[in-house]
């Protein structure tokens, strides 16, 4: 919005030196990270306290679970996604360049699955089970959603102006590879929407414990901030040998902004938390991060960077195959984080261990941006 607002300025010559710092991408970002957790840290409070009027006795906890759980997170209240979308979109329309294609698919993106995640909460507190909408009735949405966004992405992205980029916006891209591309054609809907869809579902499993989900979605968050930074620079993209993609700079902005939401939830979130992301928060910052991904051409990078989610996601896989093929568990319990609470490692153990996984990965994700 106020990019905007300084572009028909400067249409009109009309010179306001303070908003020629509008035309930094490094100053909207750091601008979105700003407003976002002031947004956040603003609302929580009175949110918390409404919604745990609205709840009663707040989200239903796993009774097949951690038996500790049942007695510490009793009567917490959820939906606390809803303050991280209230960030993320009032930074994101601040700050951004809402001219950009790119900027509003990840951010509808990640509305519409906040949206799915709020009516999922919404119906496991109204009947107080874990069970809340159908699992076929989420992925129709999702999938329906992720489509329309990977559509939106190839017909209105901007179209690389090197020749052998041509069908950049089909096409998977390889890390440590600088010239690896797989033109999948149209067929790249169904890659896409996998990538989104698989990025929402596996953050939602990473959301078990206070906090855990939080700070490696912030530490995804800022590494695809650089990535979009970099890939949507002329200059760096080929000084790092990476694919071009004019205009995807500004997703910086969103990453910006998702982080510090993140930040402002994390003053609620910390253990023990008085409010819970839930399925509101958990797809639809998933769901973003997938998005963003996409939009960068670094899917596969994702997968790097959030290992975290994939193996937490793997372990609920494995222990349900497992189960059904052999009759016997791999873990002590599915995602992997309550199989170490089995173990007997204390919450904030396990949170803060997998804090440190996730710093490992992102720097292990970063470093193939250089290996080429």
């Amino acid at each position: 919005m106020l990019y905007l607002l300084y572009e028909r300025l400067a249409e009109h010559h009309h010179y306001v030196p303070v908003l020629n710092l509008l035309r930094y991408l490094t100053f909207r970002g750091g601008m979105a990270v700003a407003t976002s957790q002031l947004v956040v840290v603003a609302m929580g409070s009175r949110f918390i306290r409404w919604m745990q009027s609205k709840q009663g006795k707040g989200q239903p906890i796993r009774t097949d679970g951690i038996e500790r759980h049942v007695v510490e997170k009793a009567g917490t209240p959820t939906m606390g996604g809803l303050m991280f979308l209230a960030g993320i979109t009032v930074a994101t329309l601040l700050w951004a360049d809402l001219s950009n294609v790119y900027v509003w698919v990840v951010l509808l993106v990640t509305l519409a699955f906040g949206l799915l995640g709020f009516m999922d909460d919404y119906a496991k507190v109204t009947k107080q089970n874990t069970a809340g909408i159908s699992g076929r009735l989420r992925l129709l949405v999702e999938l329906a959603v992720a489509l329309v966004a990977v559509f939106l992405l190839i017909r209105f992205g901007q179209p690389s102006p090197l020749a052998d980029d041509a069908h950049l916006s089909t096409s998977v891209t390889f890390p440590i590879f600088k010239r690896a591309v797989l033109d999948l054609s149209w067929f790249y809907l169904a890659f896409g929407a996998v990538v989104i869809i698989g990025a929402s579902n596996a953050v939602n499993f990473t959301d078990g414990l206070d906090g855990l989900a939080t700070v490696p979605v912030m530490i995804a968050a800022a590494t695809f901030g650089l990535i979009a930074y970099l890939v949507g620079n002329y200059v760096f993209a080929n000084y790092l040998q990476l694919h071009f993609v004019p205009g995807v700079g500004e997703v910086a902005v969103f990453c910006g902004a998702m982080v510090g939401s993140g930040l402002g939830f994390l003053w609620y979130n910390a253990p023990p938390a008085k409010i819970f992301m839930g399925d509101s928060g958990a797809l639809a910052l998933g769901g973003g991060l997938g998005a963003v991904a996409v939009s960068t051409k670094h899917e596969i990078v994702l997968a790097i960077v959030g290992g975290l989610f994939v193996l937490e996601t793997v372990s609920v896989m494995v222990q349900v195959v497992s189960f059904k093929l052999t009759g016997k568990r791999v873990f002590r319990m599915a995602p992997i984080h309550h199989h170490f609470e089995r173990l007997g490692w204390a919450e904030p153990t396990v949170v803060i261990r997998f804090w440190i996984i996730a710093v490992m990965l992102a720097m292990l994700g970063l470093s193939t941006l250089k290996l080429r």
